[in-house]
């Protein structure tokens, strides 16, 4: 997002809703049979001839729309990710797609960080989507690569040994491209994608676009709250004329009008899903739902109502959690914690304000995991249990904003305004603590 528009990715909700027929379209033909298997991996906002040539072409109209020929930042790793898949055993294909997608991705976060902060050149929302979506191909990439390495999906099994080259490669580049979740959306795997493109046949078609009717309303609500506080207050540009514990009030409301912007886009990602017929609603057949898991992101009664930053940490866009978790924490040697946030500081593109706050937020997480249980042990009575749980919500809430504002900002000269502000005393009241209990711990 923008430094001082919250809303400067409000344009990529536009092409979402411009999918949502086809979307409807997909899952109905679906459901009613009137494509066979390798015609749905071809329908891609068109219904196309089932011949090889065109199987692609639908799947890119969404990328060429939104992204222009930015586009091309998606199709190249997505052509090289197909063909180190095909090409590479499961021993090795997780390093190699690791080490392929993040090349590629951190070359064009580099590029745009020349462009803004060099060349002086202005925001370009296409430009913005297309990072948005190569990240969440990189998703894609290496959850499929892992899954392969760990056997859970089999080349020879999934693709066939003796089919044509470009019709082994159809499933994988359909999945890598597919429309619903190209823009946005939880990570869908590519079982998920096999359950739904093989088994659809068995859910109702009108479920999929109830529950996407509901979800839109829950977004344009959403949306609307948004507006409403951005109308009462402008965000952290505020910062500059605020003093003493006067800007803590600014920070928190500038934290919740980013998080209502993330709120309203997943819940709409979320719906697109939905619309086209992914999500536990394809759990009628024995193990589909273990298989296709939770498609959803927001879980936002948990997120505002948590006294715990290491739960907030794990409902927060939970799909990516948990391809962070399997991807880093689970994979590392020593230090997993430190290792996830900085490779999340990474991931999502190295600007100063997000190294800042994703390495503040590991440091919160582990302060989190100590200082609970040590003050849970204080807490005897009913009232002294609540005084816990109220404090330590609002002592939760506003090193949440404080880590919020600070990975949305994208040069130093406001990361550190805000560091010198009185803002920076919840966060250093958690560092304090820890410090104490670490040091106690060893005395003991």
């Amino acid at each position: 997002m923008d430094w001082e528009n919250p809303l400067a990715l409000h344009p990529l909700a536009f092409y979402q809703l411009v999918a949502f027929p086809f979307a409807v379209s997909f899952h109905y033909l679906c459901t009613s049979g009137s494509l066979s298997l390798n015609a749905r991996y071809a329908f891609m906002f068109a219904l196309i001839p089932c011949l090889y040539v065109l199987l692609l072409v639908g799947g890119c109209l969404l990328a060429c729309a939104a992204m222009g020929w930015y586009a091309l930042l998606l199709f190249i790793p997505t052509f090289c990710s197909v063909a180190i898949f095909h090409s590479v055993g499961p021993l090795q294909v997780p390093t190699w797609a690791f080490v392929l997608q993040m090349s590629w991705q951190t070359f064009c976060h580099l590029a745009l960080h020349y462009r803004e902060h060099y060349l002086q050149g202005a925001p370009c929302i296409r430009l913005t989507i297309a990072l948005s979506s190569l990240m969440l191909q990189t998703q894609k990439v290496t959850s499929l690569a892992l899954d392969i390495h760990e056997g859970k999906v089999m080349m020879g099994s999934e693709w066939g040994d003796g089919r044509e080259p470009l019709l082994q490669a159809l499933p994988l580049c359909s999945y890598l491209l597919f429309f619903p979740a190209l823009l946005g959306g939880p990570l869908c795997s590519f079982r998920s994608f096999q359950v739904q493109i093989q088994g659809s046949g068995t859910s109702h078609p009108t479920r999929p676009l109830r529950a996407a009717g509901q979800k839109c309303l829950r977004a344009l609500a959403l949306h609307l709250l948004r507006m409403a506080v951005r109308s009462y207050r402008a965000p952290l540009a505020c910062l500059t004329d605020c003093t003493g514990f006067g800007c803590v009030y600014v920070m928190w409301l500038s934290a919740l009008l980013f998080k209502l912007a993330y709120y309203s886009q997943w819940v709409l990602d979320e719906a697109l899903l939905s619309a086209a017929g992914f999500g536990l609603e394809l759990g009628h057949t024995p193990g589909a739902e273990s298989v296709c898991g939770d498609l959803s992101d927001a879980d936002i009664w948990t997120l505002e109502t948590t006294n715990r930053i290491a739960l907030f940490t794990r409902t927060w866009n939970k799909s990516t959690s948990r391809w962070l978790r399997r991807l880093i924490f689970q994979r590392s040697p020593t230090q997993p914690l430190l290792a996830t946030f900085a490779f999340s500081a990474w991931w999502h593109g190295l600007h100063p304000g997000q190294v800042f706050g994703f390495l503040c937020w590991a440091a919160m997480v582990e302060a989190d995991y100590r200082i609970h249980p040590f003050l849970r042990s204080l807490a005897k009575s009913w009232h002294t249990k609540l005084l816990y749980k109220a404090l330590t919500w609002v002592q939760t809430q506003l090193i949440i904003a404080y880590i919020t504002a600070a990975v949305e900002m994208r040069n130093f000269s406001a990361l550190w305004l805000l560091g010198a502000s009185y803002n920076s005393f919840f966060p250093l009241l958690y560092g304090v603590s820890l410090l104490w209990l670490v040091v106690r711990s060893r005395e003991k």
